[in-house]
C-alpha cells in the first residue's frame, strides 16, 4: 500500500491523469497527509538551511537589524518573514480552507448539487489528490533548495506554484468529472480563499498553533474520533466500489462489471480506458445497449461520426426508447455532424414530440432549421430551448446551461 501510494505521488511528475485516477482507486488520505507532513518539513529544513549558508550580501529578506550586526561576508539568519509557517500549516491550510473552497468553487459553477451532499461525498477524495499533489510539487522545491543557490530556489518554487495548478486542474476534472472549462475557473477561483488565508495570516497562524497543540490533538481524538474517521468515508466507499467491480470484472462472462468500470472511466474523461471496457462490454454480450450508446457518445466527442453513428443505429435496431429516447437525439446529432440535415429533421421531430421541453434536443432543432434556411422557425426553436434550460429543475441546470447560452449566441445571429 505505501510503496503504491509513492508511485502514485511520483506519477504526478509526469503523469497527472492517470496518477489522479490512480489516487482515486487506491489513494490512501493518511499517507498523503503524512507526506505533506515530511515534505513539508523537509521544505523547511532545506530553506533555513540555504537562507543560513547565504551571504548577507546576496540575502535581501534580513531585516536591517540583523544585517548591521553581521560582519562584512558573514552569513546571517534572518526573523522569519511572512511567509514562514510551521511544517504542519499547509496541512491544515488544505484541510480547512483549500480544499473546502474548491468544493465550493467548483459546486458554484457545476452545480453539483447540495452542498452538504457534495462535500459528505466528494471532499476526502479531493483533499488526498491535493495533499498527493502538494507534497509532489515540493518535493523539487525542497531538492532546488539543498543543491542549488537561492536565485535557481526563487525560480523552482514559482514552477512549481503554476504546476500545482496543472495538478488541481486534473484533480477537479478527475473527482468530479467536469468539462475542461469548469475545471480550470475551479482552479482559479480557489485562489481567493487562500489570498483571504494570507490577509488573515496572522490570526490564523495562531489558531493552527493551537489546533496542533498535543493537549486539543488529544481530547479531539478521544471526543471526535468517529467524526474523523468519517473524514475519509467518501473515498473509501468509492474504492469499496471500485474493488467490487474490480472482482465482478475477473469472470468473463460478466458484461455488467465491464459496463459499470467504463463509466468510472468516462466519467474521469480517460476515454483509452472507458472505450475498453465498453467494448469488452460488448464482446462479452452484443445486446448490451448501454455500452454501444456509450460508445457512440464517446466517438461523437471525439469526432469519429461515422463510427458513432454505426453504434446508435445499433441501439435503435435494439431499443429505440433506449436512455428516455436520447439515442434520438444523440443519432440526429450525429447527422448534423455529417451535414444529413433531413435525416437530423426527421429524427428530432420524432424526439422533441416525446421530450418536447428537452433544451439540447431544442437546440439541435434550431440548428437543422437553420442549416436549412428556416430562420424564423431556428429562433423559435432557440427561444424555446432557451426557455426549457431556464425552467428546468434545479439540479438539471448543471447540464442545461450550455445549450441555453448556445442558443443564445446563434439567435443573436439571426436577428
Amino acid at each position: 500500500m505505501v510503496l503504491d501510494n509513492a508511485k502514485l505521488l511520483l506519477r504526478l511528475l509526469w503523469r497527472p491523469s492517470n496518477a489522479m485516477s490512480g489516487i482515486l482507486d487506491q489513494g490512501s488520505l493518511l499517507f498523503a497527509s503524512l507526506a505533506v507532513l515530511a515534505v513539508s518539513l523537509f521544505v523547511q529544513y532545506s530553506v533555513h538551511s540555504l537562507i543560513r549558508s547565504t551571504p548577507v550580501a546576496v540575502l535581501r529578506t534580513a531585516p536591517a537589524q540583523e544585517s548591521e550586526r553581521a560582519e562584512p561576508g558573514e552569513p546571517t539568519v534572518p526573523v522569519q518573514p511572512w511567509w514562514s509557517f510551521s511544517f504542519y500549516a499547509p496541512l491544515l491550510l488544505l484541510a480547512a480552507v483549500y480544499v473546502p473552497g474548491t468544493l465550493l468553487a467548483t459546486n458554484l459553477i457545476a452545480h453539483l448539487g447540495g452542498f452538504g451532499a457534495v462535500f459528505e461525498r466528494d471532499y476526502s477524495p479531493l483533499l488526498t489528490c491535493t495533499a498527493m499533489a502538494l507534497a509532489a510539487v515540493n518535493i523539487p522545491i525542497a531538492l532546488a533548495a539543498m543543491f542549488a543557490p537561492l536565485p535557481v530556489l526563487a525560480v523552482v518554487a514559482a514552477l512549481a506554484c503554476l504546476y500545482f495548478a496543472v495538478l488541481m486542474f486534473y484533480a477537479v476534472r478527475t473527482v468530479f468529472g467536469t468539462e475542461n472549462g469548469i475545471a480550470a475557473g475551479s482552479v482559479l477561483l480557489s485562489v481567493i480563499p487562500l489570498a483571504a488565508a494570507i490577509f488573515f495570516w496572522a490570526p490564523l497562524r495562531y489558531v493552527f498553533g493551537w489546533l496542533a497543540s498535543p493537549f486539543f490533538l488529544f481530547y479531539a481524538l478521544y471526543y471526535l474520533g468517529g467524526e474523523f474517521r468519517n473524514v475519509g468515508a467518501g473515498l473509501r466507499r468509492q474504492q469499496n466500489f471500485r474493488r467490487m467491480l474490480d472482482a465482478a470484472a475477473i469472470n468473463p462472462h460478466d458484461a455488467e462489471a465491464q459496463y459499470q468500470l467504463g463509466l468510472i472511466y468516462q466519467q474521469r474523461r480517460q476515454y483509452t480506458a472507458a472505450i475498453l471496457r465498453f467494448r469488452n462490454a460488448v464482446a462479452i454480450d452484443s445486446t448490451e445497449t448501454d455500452a454501444h450508446f456509450q460508445l457512440g457518445r464517446i466517438a461523437r466527442e471525439q469526432g469519429r461520426f461515422t463510427e458513432a453513428l454505426a453504434h446508435f443505429q445499433t441501439v435503435l435496431s435494439q431499443d429505440e426508447k433506449h436512455n428516455l429516447s436520447e439515442v434520438l437525439r444523440e443519432t440526429a446529432a450525429t447527422y448534423l455532424d455529417l451535414g444529413l440535415n433531413r435525416e437530423a429533421q426527421k429524427m428530432l421531430a420524432v424526439y422533441l414530440e416525446r421530450r418536447p421541453y428537452d433544451a439540447e434536443g431544442l437546440y439541435y432543432y434550431g440548428q437543422v432549421l437553420e442549416k436549412l434556411g428556416e430562420p424564423a422557425e431556428a429562433r423559435e426553436m432557440y427561444a424555446r430551448s432557451i426557455e426549457a434550460a431556464r425552467t428546468a429543475p434545479r439540479y438539471r441546470r448543471r447540464f442545461t446551461a450550455k445549450w441555453s447560452r448556445l442558443a443564445q449566441k446563434h439567435a443573436r445571429k439571426l436577428r
